[in-house]
């Protein structure tokens, strides 16, 4: 589904089918099981749940995503994402944090040192 430039929504956005928006939406978006395109004339205030989000215009809110968030050339964002995969191509603009859920660093996923035990004599 596709929702044009001149489009503008206030509210809550939910749906089960994936979505490219072009207009304005202010409030929320839920999109859990589906993948949403922010295209590059969009301009979006919304706390955003996805499966996957593809951005290319402006967001400002938070974006939660279970599989992959990926922010385009000339794409940018004011705010934090979660998400278990980030691909960031070169021009985009992301001001906030990046939390990967289910990543860990290498340091956390060595195994841990085998005690030693020394036997007096």
């Amino acid at each position: 589904m596709n929702m044009g430039q001149s489009i503008t929504i206030k509210g809550e956005l939910s749906g089960a089918e994936d979505l490219t928006l072009e207009g304005r939406v202010e409030g929320k978006i839920s999109l859990p099981d589906n993948v949403l395109t922010v295209g590059t004339s969009a301009r979006i205030t919304a706390e955003i749940v996805a499966k996957t989000v593809i951005l290319l215009g402006h967001v400002v809110g938070n974006i939660s995503v279970k599989e992959r968030f990926e922010i385009r050339a000339g794409g940018s964002m004011d705010g934090n994402v979660k998400a278990p995969r980030i691909a960031m191509a070169d021009g985009a603009i992301l001001n906030g944090k990046i939390e990967m859920p289910g990543t860990k660093t290498a340091e956390a996923a060595a195994p841990p040192a085998p005690k030693l035990q020394v036997a007096a004599v």
